[in-house]
């Protein structure tokens, strides 16, 4: 029988867990049809199997193992009809047993001593009625035995209604715990614990690990974005629906910028650092409980409008849980913007194993100096966390300020 294993479907995904078999244990399974949805690190995903025959699952829903883990096999036989005298199906009883292993009741001469019978529940009433057969595999009999669980209450998904062991666990399983759990504390009333999601793990985790392990610095500046302002209004009025953002325009500016400084568009890892040939920029998008960061391929070949385009329908993907891991991995650098919250500055965490992020505060009128006098103009204020392993002071204020530049006279944007 052909191995199916846990796929890596993201560049950082380590483990998965099985959400849902789409295909029942025992059931025939063709090439290219979706096996099983997985949940990464990343996001939920569908894998399709690469193997033609009958399913049985290993991993049970809910399971969480390494990449490379196995999860099932497929193969030609009928599980129904073709017992393996090796028992690989945990389903099936072996039809062996190594020396010194007696069987429940079996004394040690041999003899079988008086044992519990099996329960009606357990053989289930068709069964004991000597009607027509209840289709159960031995351990799914032991486990409803053992639960004093009636298999007709329960809907067989093996071959021809087969009632497997998933489907006896399915019957004996505890409902599944609420969000949190409520515990008393008597200094701090009642605290509810919350368990967090496999992502919302995955970004602990890093983002811990970035702060501990990466000797970061940052470098801030105020950006004139009246040209910006402009611009956008003017293809407004232009009637373009989807005007670019400015967070497009910043994307963009960066995009631009990080071509013209290849460190900053590279990484560090294992003690040597990468320099990328493609400028992949990451969004950072709010979803429900986490942050999610798409990735805007080629930013630097791709037009303003093809930028606002992909932005948005990946915005879109991520709060709606369509985006995919591919989808969420090979970014180079990274945009994070709270400026629609009214936060003015903030700092970002690095994304490892990235070499900055770009951080955008809110947009809007300030008093500034221009032109000899103090005028009400829209900036927008910007801070750049480098990784000083890779990026040194004078190179990160040269990205930097290109980025200002950029955005300041955003002819070149729209080229």
């Amino acid at each position: 029988m052909a191995e199916i294993v846990m796929p890596r479907l993201s560049d950082t995904m380590e483990e998965g867990t099985i959400l849902r078999w789409l295909v029942a244990d025992g059931e025939p399974v063709k090439r290219g049809q979706e096996l099983v949805e997985i949940e990464t690190d990343k996001a939920n995903m569908t894998y399709e199997s690469d193997q033609e025959g009958v399913l049985r699952t290993i991993a049970a829903e809910g399971d969480t193992l390494p990449v490379g883990a196995p999860i099932a096999q497929i193969g030609a036989e009928d599980p129904d009809t073709s017992v393996s005298t090796t028992a690989k199906n945990e389903d099936d009883e072996p039809s062996w047993r190594p020396a010194g292993v007696r069987a429940v009741g079996e004394t040690p001469d041999g003899d079988v001593s008086p044992i519990t019978p099996i329960s009606p529940k357990a053989l289930g009433a068709h069964d004991t009625q000597g009607s027509k057969r209840l289709r159960a595999s031995p351990v799914a009999r032991r486990i409803a035995q053992e639960n004093d669980i009636d298999l007709n209450t329960l809907t067989g998904s093996g071959p021809g209604g087969r009632i497997v062991k998933a489907d006896v666990q399915r019957g004996t399983a505890k409902p599944p715990p609420a969000t949190g759990s409520v515990e008393v504390s008597t200094a701090k009333g009642e605290t509810t614990i919350v368990e967090l999601t496999r992502t919302q793990q995955t970004i602990a985790r890093r983002m811990a690990e970035a702060k501990a392990t990466i000797p970061e610095f940052t470098l801030q500046m105020e950006i004139d974005m009246e040209a910006c302002v402009a611009l956008r209004s003017e293809l407004k009025a232009l009637g373009h629906v989807d005007a670019p953002t400015y967070n497009d325009m910043v994307v963009k500016a960066c995009a631009l910028a990080l071509r013209e400084t290849p460190r900053a568009n590279g990484g560090y890892r294992d003690g040597r650092v990468q320099l990328h040939s493609r400028v992949n920029v990451g969004v950072a998008v709010a979803a429900e409980e986490t942050l999610v960061v798409p990735t805007v391929f080629d930013a630097d070949q791709k037009s303003l409008g093809e930028i606002a385009r992909e932005t948005h329908a990946l915005a879109a993907r991520v709060r709606d849980g369509s985006i995919t891991p591919p989808e969420l991995g090979g970014g180079t650098f990274t945009v994070s913007n709270l400026g629609m919250f009214g936060v003015s500055n903030f700092t970002a965490i690095i994304n490892p194993p990235q070499a900055a992020i770009l951080s955008v505060g809110s947009l809007g009128p300030r008093a500034v100096v221009h032109d000899s006098e103090v005028q009400a103009r829209n900036t927008m204020t910007v801070t750049l966390a480098c990784d000083h392993r890779i990026l040194y002071g004078a190179d990160a204020a040269r990205f930097l300020a290109r980025i200002r530049a950029l955005l300041e006279a955003p002819a070149a944007l729209t080229l």
